[in-house]
């Protein structure tokens, strides 16, 4: 299946020059998303993975779906202030300024390995955050998977070393 025919492009938001890639229309397309769900179980099915990471949002609509069907935890990372129990945070760079995200100190242990979930790569920043969060608590990251990757903008280059795979790509705007 084609997931870019279930993805809209929307032109010019959230600025102009900017192909917005919506996969809002990939949920509610009930094969499409169930398509990618199975794709994500065939790839980690049987890996030595022992919990699914999935980062805030859009990645807990794909992580916890994906970590129930592995038979593992799922572990949320957040904005900063979005969970209520011991965090540790990583900054991270934007275009203009900085960000931030958190994990519960707890969610991981030494020895676990995990995969990172999230819908889209993009310039790689977070996700490269989210990594070193998992590290800090001395777990290993496995692999990331993201359902679609903006080739483009070079997101795998943050993410050199580590497994990266994408069930869709847009090699330009």
């Amino acid at each position: 299946m084609d997931l870019k025919k279930a993805i809209r492009d929307i032109p010019d938001f959230p600025k102009p020059g900017i192909v917005f890639r919506d996969i809002t229309t990939l949920l509610q397309h009930r094969e499409a998303f169930k398509f990618a769900l199975d794709q994500l179980m065939q790839r980690y099915s049987g890996r030595d993975i022992t919990a699914v990471v999935g980062i805030e949002s859009r990645g807990f609509i794909f992580g916890a779906p994906l970590a129930s069907m592995l038979g593992l935890p799922f572990v949320l990372i957040r904005k900063p202030g979005k969970l209520p129990a011991e965090v540790v945070s990583q900054s991270y760079e934007l275009e203009y300024g900085t960000d931030s995200i958190e994990i519960h100190k707890d969610a991981l242990k030494k020895g676990d390995r995990v995969v990172i979930v999230d819908d889209l790569l993009a310039t790689g920043g977070t996700a490269a955050a989210a990594a070193k969060l998992i590290e800090s608590l001395g777990a290993e990251v496995d692999s990331f998977a993201f359902v679609v990757e903006l080739s483009f903008l070079k997101g795998r280059d943050k993410l050199k070393g580590y497994d990266v795979f994408s069930l869709t790509e847009y090699t330009s705007e």
